[in-house]
């Protein structure tokens, strides 16, 4: 089984082309409330086998991390010496103290941030660098323009390749592409998470990648259980005629958002992996979208 996604087709972060269905380094560590850590093999396992199967999109963090495991430190493991052609995007902005607590970084302390992935990636300069806009989960208002301006600095200086930007609002895209060229936003957004679908039509009209994390999953404490989801019986209808799962019509869902929209689901997970690549190839027709539109409804911006 190699390439599964093929089907879901390409798009670009500025002149580097991915794949439409990427991976998200967060869960190859576990996440800070597991119970126990996650398996470094499993992770190790995961990475090598996604590029098995064609994925050229990894996205990851320097503030991804546990006490026991780095998603940066297992990708430079498990990858090195890098394939042609992959492209691993990065965010800056938030930060972790080595006892969990997240911060927003100042303007002047992001070329250390930016660094700090370098190395530890093992790397002379970043594909692609977002930023990360706040410290907490929602969305935070302010002007970018200090920050942005910042990391185009560092682009200038060849540090980074691309700029993106993620958890923002229209206003503050529109304030960063007056700065420099903005290749991708990346915020949550999922099938019954729409605040942002003006946003992802936003980007479509200026070809900018739309990149939604937790598109699948809340992956927080205190996520709503199993069928206590909205949509949970039109996603399992779905799901019932493709001989698939809720999470892989999540994700073919968002797909059909638009060809500018990337999905990165992360997973530690081999068999999650291999399932989550393959729903780049399930067609939804418009009776589907129809009904899983109705999920969605109440829930947009």
């Amino acid at each position: 089984m190699t390439n599964l996604h093929e089907n879901a087709g390409t798009w670009r972060l500025g002149d580097l082309t991915v794949h439409r269905v990427g991976l998200g380094a967060m869960r190859l560590t576990g996440m800070p409330w597991d119970e126990k850590p996650k398996s470094r093999e499993d992770a190790i396992t995961v990475l090598r086998r996604a590029i098995e199967l064609g994925v050229d999109h990894i996205d990851t963090a320097s503030f991804y991390f546990t006490a026991q495991r780095s998603a940066n430190e297992l990708i430079s493991t498990a990858l090195q010496p890098y394939p042609e052609g992959l492209v691993i995007t990065t965010k800056v902005g938030a930060g972790r103290s080595r006892d969990g607590e997240f911060s927003f970084a100042r303007p002047d302390q992001l070329r250390g941030q930016v660094e700090e992935n370098i190395r530890q990636l093992g790397l002379d300069h970043l594909d692609v660098v977002n930023l990360r806009w706040g410290s907490g989960m929602g969305k935070e208002p302010g002007s970018v323009a200090e920050h942005f301006g910042a990391l185009a600095d560092l682009r200038e200086a060849g540090l980074i390749r691309h700029l993106g930007i993620s958890n923002i609002v229209a206003d503050q895209l529109t304030e960063a592409r007056t700065i420099a060229p903005v290749v991708c936003v990346q915020n949550r957004y999922g099938l019954a998470d729409r605040e942002d679908d003006a946003l992802v039509d936003l980007c479509a009209e200026h070809g900018i990648a739309f990149v939604p994390f937790f598109a699948v999953t809340t992956s927080v404490p205190g996520a709503p259980a199993p069928g206590a989801v909205p949509g949970e019986a039109e996603i399992a209808k779905v799901a019932a005629a493709h001989d698939a799962t809720p999470a892989q019509i999540r994700l073919a869902w968002t797909l059909h958002r638009g060809e500018h929209v990337l999905a990165i689901p992360g997973t530690g997970d081999p068999r999650h992996l291999e399932e989550n690549v393959a729903a780049g190839g399930i067609r939804l027709d418009d009776h589907e979208l129809a009904l899983l539109d109705t999920v969605g409804r109440g829930r947009r911006g």
